[in-house]
């Protein structure tokens, strides 16, 4: 393969996993603020496949403009390759890690090389490998800008209020829904180490493993109905979302709050009822908040854990496995 060009990913049409296509393209130039990244790995995250469906669960005034042909992806870590002349923080040979340009779909990880924005970046925590690292951005930041510290101040399109992450103290009860996936892993271990007592639910084959993170109470939805068995809660991270997160609301305090982190359905009137807030925020790119995750990573406070891993030339095979779903974690896609 010539010096000058790369193998990516790409899409030329939406579809299913069998649109995905490995090609040959040139190397990607650099703009002002961005490094070239040598990707080791790249993590797998559900816009990923929002993306490669053309976004139908999106409302079409939200979506963002997509141009064929598309590379998908966002989350990478990698070796930085050349960096631009106003870039400061970085420099040949550094070992980064990052969420690239979100929301805006165009993160163009499936590659060996990626052009990203230097802000998106933190250092690859050294304890970690490649793989690992690239399994924490989307998941970790997103975890953490609903619990710890927005970063932001965009507003979120799905509602009007700004999202507040609660103040998480030790004595606090913290349920978490879909707790063994990408966001719930790292946000129950989040929770734990605020010292909140976390009460995970996923279903019963990923006991051990939520057990093993921190979890002090465990919930098998497919045999308890967390609703009925869960009261006084003062904060539920809802990972799965869509038209039974409403049921979670009667597991809170009064003055508890509900956040989810997919678009969720509940009733307006059962909130004000019941005296809670629900409420959730759009993930962005921060390289400051990954350093800070980076640093949790690397002392061993937080685990990234990892479902499967697949070459980078077998991302259809990648996206097949997580329509499977019952993830323990994350898909990552390595690179020679």
């Amino acid at each position: 393969m010539p010096a000058n060009t790369m193998k990516a990913i790409r899409l030329h049409e939406f579809g299913g996993p069998e649109v995905l296509r490995c090609d040959e393209v040139p190397i990607p130039d650099l703009k002002p603020g961005e490094v070239l990244l040598r990707v080791h790995a790249v993590g797998l995250n559900p816009p990923d496949w929002y993306l490669r469906d053309g976004m139908p669960g999106i409302p079409p005034e939200l979506r963002p403009p997509v141009s064929f042909p598309a590379v998908p992806g966002s989350d990478v870590s990698g070796v930085v390759a050349a960096v631009a002349a106003d870039v400061e923080n970085f420099s040949v040979g550094d070992e980064v890690f990052g969420m690239l340009r979100f929301p805006s779909f165009d993160g163009r990880a499936y590659a060996e090389y990626v052009a990203a924005p230097a802000a998106d970046l933190a250092r690859k925590p050294a304890g970690i490998d490649h793989v690992h690292a690239a399994g924490a951005p989307m998941s970790g930041l997103t975890a953490w800008q609903h619990l710890v510290d927005l970063g932001h101040d965009r507003p979120n399109p799905l509602q009007e209020a700004q999202h507040r992450p609660v103040p998480l103290s030790a004595g606090m009860t913290v349920l978490v829904n879909g707790a063994a996936g990408g966001v719930g892993h790292l946000g129950l271990q989040i929770a734990k180490w605020k010292g909140a007592r976390v009460i995970a639910v996923a279903s019963g084959v990923h006991e051990q493993f939520l057990r093993e993170l921190g979890a002090d109470e465990f919930i098998d939805y497919t045999t308890t109905r967390p609703e009925e068995a869960v009261r006084d809660a003062d904060l539920v991270l809802d990972t799965v979302g869509g038209p039974r997160s409403g049921r979670f609301l009667q597991t809170l305090r009064r003055g508890g709050a509900l956040y989810f982190v997919f678009v969720a359905a509940y009733d307006p009137a059962e909130v004000a009822r019941l005296g809670v807030t629900t409420s959730g925020t759009q993930v962005r790119s921060n390289g400051r908040q990954l350093q800070e995750l980076g640093h949790l990573l690397d002392t061993g406070v937080l685990r990234v854990a990892i479902d499967s891993t697949f070459p980078l030339a077998d991302a259809r095979k990648a996206h097949e496995r997580a329509a499977r779903g019952h993830l323990q974690g994350k898909i990552v896609l390595t690179v020679a």
